[in-house]
C-alpha cells in the first residue's frame, strides 16, 4: 500500500510543529495531523523543519485557517457539500466534526495514498462516519475526478466549498484552466478557493532560495511544478472560465488578518503562495 506523499507528510508535521515552538494563540489547531502521519522519532529534526522553513509554515496555516473559516461562513448559509481535491492528510473531518456532521465531506486523492489513510483512520479509532466520503481518483490512468466524485454522492446540483491548496503549481496552465471551468459550472452559490505559486521573480525575496529549493526537489522526484501566476493572471483565468465572482486574497491580507500583534515575529511570506477565491 502506497504512503502518504511527502508533501503531505510535511504540511502535517508543518501544522503540528506550530503547536509546539510558536508562541500562543495558535493560528491554525490541528493535533490530528502528526498522528495521521505517524512520523519516527526525531522528525523534529528533519531538515525541512528548521527554522528557516518558518515563512512556509506560516504560509500553510494561513491558507489552512482562512479555508476553514471559508467552510464555516457557508456551512452557516446552509452549504452542505464541502470537496477537497488533493486531500493528503487534511484532518477537518476528524477536528471539526461540529461542521463536518453537518455536511458531506469528500476528499479527492490518489488510490494508494488514499488507501493508507483510510485504513490509518480506522487503525486510530476515527473510522469513516457517513459524512465523509474518500474518492480515490487515478488521475495518471484519466480518471475523471468529478465523475468519481458524483459516483460518490456528490451533487452537482446543490452549492459546494471547492478547495484545492498545494496543487496547481504541479499542472499545466490547461489544466488549471479546465478545472476551473468545473468548478464554476457548479451550482449558483457554489465557492472555490485554489493556492497558486506566483513566479519565483515575484515572490518575496526572504524566500525565494526556499521557494528554489523546493522547485528543484520536485522537478528531482519526478513531480515538477508547472505553472505560476501573477495575481490578476488567475483571477483573469477564473473569470474566463465563468465564475460569477473572483478576487485575489494576498498573503499581505491573510497576515493582517491573522497574524498581526504576534510577538514571535510569525508572518508568511508575501507574496509566495497565493489565494485565489472565486464564487459561482
Amino acid at each position: 500500500m502506497a504512503s502518504p506523499d511527502s508533501t503531505a507528510v510535511r504540511v502535517a508535521l508543518w501544522r503540528a510543529l506550530h503547536l509546539e515552538v510558536d508562541d500562543p494563540p495558535p493560528v491554525f489547531r490541528d493535533e490530528v495531523g502528526l498522528r495521521l502521519a505517524g512520523p519516527e522519532d526525531g522528525w523534529r529534526e528533519r531538515p525541512d523543519m528548521a527554522p528557516f522553513t518558518r515563512p512556509f509554515r506560516a504560509s500553510i496555516l494561513a491558507r489552512a485557517r482562512f479555508i476553514e473559516d471559508c467552510v464555516e461562513e457557508q456551512a452557516g448559509r446552509g452549504v452542505a457539500q464541502y470537496v477537497l481535491l488533493g486531500a493528503g492528510l487534511d484532518t477537518f473531518a476528524q477536528r471539526r466534526v461540529d461542521l463536518a456532521a453537518r455536511m458531506t465531506v469528500f476528499e479527492v486523492d490518489q488510490p494508494g495514498p488514499q488507501a493508507w489513510k483510510r485504513q490509518r483512520l480506522v487503525d486510530l479509532g476515527y473510522g469513516l462516519p457517513a459524512w465523509l466520503r474518500l474518492v480515490p481518483v487515478d488521475f495518471e490512468a484519466g480518471d475523471g475526478e468529478w465523475d468519481r466524485l458524483e459516483a460518490a454522492g456528490f451533487d452537482p446540483a446543490r452549492p459546494a466549498v471547492v478547495a484545492s491548496t498545494g496543487v496547481s503549481m504541479y499542472l499545466t496552465r490547461e489544466a488549471v484552466a479546465a478545472t476551473l471551468g468545473r468548478v464554476a459550472a457548479l451550482a449558483p452559490g457554489s465557492t472555490l478557493v485554489m493556492s497558486f505559486l506566483v513566479p519565483l521573480d515575484m515572490a518575496d525575496p526572504e524566500v525565494r532560495p526556499g521557494m528554489a529549493r523546493a522547485m528543484e526537489g520536485a522537478r528531482a522526484s519526478g513531480t515538477p511544478f508547472l505553472s505560476f501566476f501573477d495575481p490578476p493572471e488567475i483571477v483573469a483565468l477564473a473569470r474566463e472560465a465563468g465564475f460569477r465572482e473572483a478576487r485575489h486574497v494576498s498573503s499581505g491580507t491573510l497576515a493582517q488578518r491573522y497574524f498581526a500583534n504576534r510577538t514571535d515575529g510569525l508572518r508568511p511570506p508575501d507574496p509566495a503562495e497565493e489565494l485565489l477565491v472565486a464564487t459561482t
